[in-house]
């Protein structure tokens, strides 16, 4: 009697690993993941709901100068502050996401196979935050826009138009800037690998460090503040210009220094611990 023999499986001529391949099974895979879709169904509602609340409370209020924005709400009660005023919140929803699609890999063993099908280790970060920045500028930007238009007509003779200067480039700057913040937060599960450490990580560089740095003496406050990501991120969704702030184009570039800085060394990490 002989033993019979199997032979192994006979892999297509083309069977290799590309940046494409990569990129369509970290998509799979988002796609797949309920707790993904509930994330970002939850950032898309708090964007939309808060803004058209803040817009409906600042159209059925008397608002004198000097009064403060209610709790948790936007910076400024005026029309485009109201109408983003969902940004506070959704920021730490989709930073949220942005731990989970990469910490949760890691504490549930998953990334030891998407590591050993990609040799080169690297095109397996940049293809989670390849697809988690795609997929979420497309969700959030016309989220941003249809809040804006909702939170104007609520708003009618007292709000602006898209058209306004700098009104456009701030809307579609705050769903930039939510994307961005969902990168950062995959950057850092990738640095931590634990997923309550990148999330607390998440939060007080967001909300925690701002308002510790204001606490400062006023010559370092002026000279950090402005560089954190969440003020950065507020100089290209606001429209006028203050003291506290940098330009558009300078918040926008110290912003995106921020994703590369925490990128690169999450690249850096892991070629160094699993290359």
């Amino acid at each position: 009697m002989t033993a019979a023999t199997v032979a192994p499986p006979t892999l297509p001529a083309d069977a290799r690993v590309t940046g494409w391949r990569v990129v369509r099974a970290e998509w799979i895979k988002f796609r797949s993941l309920r707790s993904s879709l509930i994330m970002l169904a939850a950032t898309v509602v708090v964007l939309a709901g808060l803004g058209l609340a803040f817009s409906a409370f600042l159209a059925g209020a008397t608002i004198e100068p000097g009064t403060p924005a209610p709790p948790g709400g936007p910076s400024s009660l005026d029309p485009l502050g109201a109408s983003l005023g969902g940004v506070n919140l959704a920021q730490l929803l989709i930073g949220t996401l942005g731990v989970l699609l990469v910490a949760g890999e890691y504490s549930t063993g998953m990334i030891r196979s998407s590591l050993a099908a990609v040799p080169r280790r690297w095109p397996v970060l940049v293809g989670k935050v390849g697809v988690l920045a795609g997929v979420s500028l497309v969700v959030l930007v016309p989220t941003a826009l249809l809040t804006f238009g909702g939170g104007q007509a609520i708003l009618g003779d007292e709000g602006i138009a898209l058209t306004d200067d700098g009104v456009l480039r701030a809307v579609l700057g705050s769903a930039g800037y939510l994307a961005g913040v969902g990168v950062l937060g995959a950057a850092l599960g990738a640095l931590l690998r634990n997923t309550a450490g990148a999330l607390t990580s998440v939060v007080a560089l967001l909300l925690v460090v701002p308002g510790v740095v204001s606490l400062l003496p006023e010559s370092w406050s002026d000279a950090v503040s402005p560089y954190l990501p969440s003020n950065a991120g507020q100089a290209f969704m606001s429209i006028g210009s203050s003291p506290d702030l940098l330009s558009p184009a300078a918040g926008a570039a110290v912003f995106a220094g921020w994703l590369v800085l925490l990128l690169g060394a999450a690249v850096v990490q892991l070629l160094r611990r699993d290359g």
